[in-house]
């Protein structure tokens, strides 16, 4: 029988934060623990069990036979446990900060508006809002969601899909009055096109000719660092971009914006995702709270709101 001194839970939590995160370091971060002492308290883990868990190596950790096993079980635990908290707390709203990081358009236009809602829900619920077009890293950033716009990078991150919304080169009304509309995409050539000046940015937009898609080098005499900067020089006349409509709907709909080059648009779409850390199912009931609450509210279907 086990001594009543040894935490088995505490120990589990650790292990399994250890191999979700893959590494001791990451996982300390995410405990608030020196790596050394979740080094140690695994070690002890294994000779309590009498077996090794997990291979080290200066590169990456690899789960032992007996390792995989015991984070399955693990996970099975540590779930049943937040079930039976859950149930003991269900009766309570949820409550506490939640710090959530967003890309300046889709927090601009489509969580901001939200917010108010949001809180009449959810009174005791403090949202903590990042509005950037960085992406940060959670776990440095101590921030419980972020709000990811394209393919999401291979990660340890669990991610709630919020939807999707198509792409459009787009001019406002006056600069294609003053420079004329591209026929073809070879005409942007001769036309000022507003790109991103963010390192992951590729300055080359996708089209469709003849059944064939390509993707074309576009230059202009201006870059912007986040998508709303982008629309409002279009707002301005300034020049073509290549926006979502999750940003930009509104903006059609009112006559501001144009598309243009339709019949050469690839039909791509960008997703986006609400990404957190968790595993097992475990997690804090506010953030569970805003995760399902945009999952059911966010509709990119619609308008997005949007200023002049």
């Amino acid at each position: 029988m086990a001594r009543i001194d040894v935490n088995r839970s505490g120990e589990m939590e650790v292990f399994a934060r250890v191999v979700t995160l893959g590494g001791f370091s990451p996982a300390a971060r995410a405990l608030k623990m020196t790596p050394s002492a979740v080094s140690k308290l695994i070690s002890r883990l294994e000779a309590r069990l009498g077996a090794r868990l997990i291979n080290r190596s200066t590169r990456k950790l690899l789960l032992t036979a007996e390792g995989e096993m015991f984070h399955e079980r693990a996970l099975r635990v540590l779930a049943d446990i937040d079930e039976a908290e859950s149930m003991v707390a269900a009766s309570q709203a949820p409550r506490g900060r939640v710090r959530v990081n967003s890309n300046v358009p889709f927090g601009l236009h489509h969580l901001l508006p939200l917010v108010p809602r949001f809180s009449a829900a959810y009174p005791r619920v403090v949202l903590d809002i990042v509005l950037s077009d960085l992406v940060v890293d959670l776990m440095d950033a101590r921030t419980d969601l972020a709000i990811r716009v394209g393919p999401l990078r291979a990660s340890q991150l669990m991610a709630r899909k919020l939807g999707e919304s198509p792409m459009a080169v787009v001019a406002s009304p006056a600069y294609l009055a003053r420079r004329g509309a591209p026929a073809a995409p070879c005409d942007l050539a001769d036309h000022n096109c507003i790109g991103f000046n963010f390192a992951r940015h590729c300055d080359k937009w996708p089209f469709t000719v003849d059944g064939e898609r390509l993707s074309l080098p576009v230059q202009g005499d201006v870059t912007a660092g986040d998508g709303e900067t982008s629309r409002r020089l279009v707002l301005a006349g300034q020049g073509l971009a290549r926006l979502s409509h999750f940003h930009i709907g509104g903006d059609i709909a009112a006559g501001r914006m144009i598309p243009v080059l339709e019949a050469y648009n690839p039909g791509d779409v960008e997703a986006i995702h609400a990404v957190y850390v968790g595993h097992g199912g475990r997690l804090p009931a506010r953030v569970r709270a805003l995760i399902d609450f945009l999952v059911r509210e966010v509709d990119l279907t619609r308008p997005p709101v949007s200023d002049p």
